[in-house]
């Protein structure tokens, strides 16, 4: 079983809780490679935060494309993040939006690493 703690002492209580339990029927090399699938692509809750906050100037929006939710980005756009009560509130729980992010990358990750070596993911 691979400890979270020595492959990403970077992440939130949150998330390295929810990646250890994806992990957790891990051996040392598929940890590392999931450890760098994930790095590559998890979102930093700074960046999500930084990215909504431009949205008070004129880019309403542009978190949600980061995020994934290309359709509510659309509407941030068009609608100037729902007259800014919409931004205002994604300024407020960007965690929460880049932990439902990551926890997406982190089971598409392990779905990969997992099927390279003929496993299922334990997260199922």
């Amino acid at each position: 079983m691979a400890n979270v703690l020595n492959f990403m002492p970077e992440l939130e209580p949150d998330e390295m809780a929810f990646v250890q339990t994806v992990m957790q029927n891990m051996n040392d090399a598929q940890a590392q490679q999931f450890t760098n699938i994930y790095r590559s692509r998890r979102k930093d809750p700074m960046l999500i935060l930084i990215t909504a906050a431009i949205g008070f100037f004129g880019a309403a929006g542009i978190h949600r494309f980061i995020t994934g939710d290309i359709g509510m980005g659309v509407v941030y756009l068009l609608t100037a993040g729902f007259c800014f009560i919409g931004t205002i509130v994604d300024v407020i729980n960007y965690k929460r939006l880049t932990f439902k992010y990551n926890t997406k990358e982190a089971q598409r990750a392990a779905a990969l690493v997992m099927g390279q070596y003929g496993g299922a993911p334990s997260f199922y």
